[in-house]
């Protein structure tokens, strides 16, 4: 999650995305706007949202004047209404002028995520489920997508391939079936999270039921097929392993159904790789 970063990674991470954009220099803002010119911003939300990410947001225009005043009115997790105003900044125009996209894109991405989220995790309401992310994410934004998850009221996956052994039909394939690959991945179990096991059949599924694993992942199953999974896990469990996890073909039409069969985790890429961006606008007026 974004709390990984420590504020120096997280503003060095920054710099690189404000270095995209910039390139040799802001020329439309230099232009125009004197150099004494000062500004106030105000970020609004023109459609109901979770908000996330306003924080990184801010972080990206003080980088631009590190003497940004600002005032906060929302933090990450609270519901905006259409026309709310989560932040207001004052400071140098040109900075305001070219901090503007990266911010208001950083900010538009991780509250569409969050907002997103907070509908599956609505959809599920009332049982046990718990709704998680993948590793689905874009390229250098997996930490701060992540944090998106979690003011949605989801719970992040693995935050990468060395938090967690998840053995997965590749892997499968090339060890030569499910029994070589949970023998020769148990050697390295004691060096990290857990060992979970993907399964897309109730056969595969016995099969990595005969080894001590912490979680199996049902992929691409029906519900129906789920619930069977999950008569067949719960007849077989031991101080509460292993949990059971279904992924593939989730949406929020039918989500409450695996989450009604039973399941104790349901993780869905589309949190992070086909969340829509939520409309906010930054307006930027004389000060």
């Amino acid at each position: 999650m974004v709390q990984s970063l420590d504020r120096a990674a997280r503003r060095e991470l920054l710099r690189t995305f404000l270095e995209e954009d910039i390139g040799q220099g802001d020329v439309t803002s230099l232009a125009i706007v004197p150099a004494d010119q000062k500004g106030i911003g105000y970020f609004v939300a023109k459609v109901p949202l979770v908000l996330a990410g306003i924080g990184i947001a801010i972080d990206v225009l003080t980088l631009l004047d590190e003497g940004l005043a600002v005032e906060h009115s929302h933090r990450d997790g609270d519901h905006l209404g259409k026309g709310e105003r989560p932040a207001r900044v004052r400071g140098h125009a040109r900075a305001l002028l070219t901090g503007e996209r990266l911010a208001t894109n950083l900010l538009l991405r991780l509250s569409g995520i969050a907002t997103f989220t907070k509908r599956f995790v609505d959809a599920v309401s009332g049982t046990h489920a718990r709704i998680l992310d993948t590793r689905k994410t874009t390229p250098g934004l997996r930490a701060f997508e992540k944090y998106a998850v979690t003011v949605g009221g989801g719970f992040n996956h693995r935050l990468g391939l060395d938090d967690a052994i998840l053995i997965k039909e590749n892997h499968i394939k090339i060890a030569g079936g499910i029994h070589r690959a949970i023998e020769a991945a148990r050697s390295a179990r004691d060096r990290v999270a857990g060992l979970e096991v993907e399964v897309t059949t109730l056969e595969e599924l016995q099969q990595a039921l005969t080894w001590e694993v912490d979680a199996v992942l049902l992929d691409n199953m029906t519900p129906e097929m789920v619930r069977q999974a999950v008569e067949i896990v719960h007849g077989r469990r031991i101080d509460g392993k292993p949990l059971v996890e279904a992924s593939g073909g989730i949406t929020l039409d039918n989500v409450r159904r695996f989450a009604e069969a039973g399941v104790d985790r349901i993780s869905i890429g589309a949190l992070t790789h086909s969340a829509p961006a939520v409309d906010i606008s930054f307006e930027i007026e004389p000060a």
